[in-house]
């Protein structure tokens, strides 16, 4: 979710992923998937910055999985396992 502005000065948070279009006239306004208009005090790009933000930040984690982690030690323990299994059999 992104944090914007209304003209009255309360904040709104706006997921990112339903808005369908944003116009800057002299306010802008941003419209959603599903219809509803919020005209709020923040400029088109400083949207689309924090939308870019958002994505990268969500990719950054994604990209720092802890199901990695959990992967690597199931694979090092099966190999241990093995291993000892191997051994016990000479």
């Amino acid at each position: 979710m992104i944090c914007l502005t209304r003209l009255h000065g309360s904040s709104i948070y706006i997921n990112p992923d339903q808005i369908q279009s944003i116009e800057e006239t002299p306010d802008t306004h941003i419209t959603l998937m599903n219809g509803n208009r919020f005209i709020v005090v923040e400029k088109t790009g400083m949207i689309i910055d924090k939308m870019l933000s958002l994505k990268a930040a969500v990719l950054r984690r994604a990209g720092e999985s802890s199901s990695k982690k959990y992967l690597k030690k199931r694979h090092l323990a099966g190999y241990q396992l093995r291993q000892n299994y191997s051994s016990s059999e000479l």
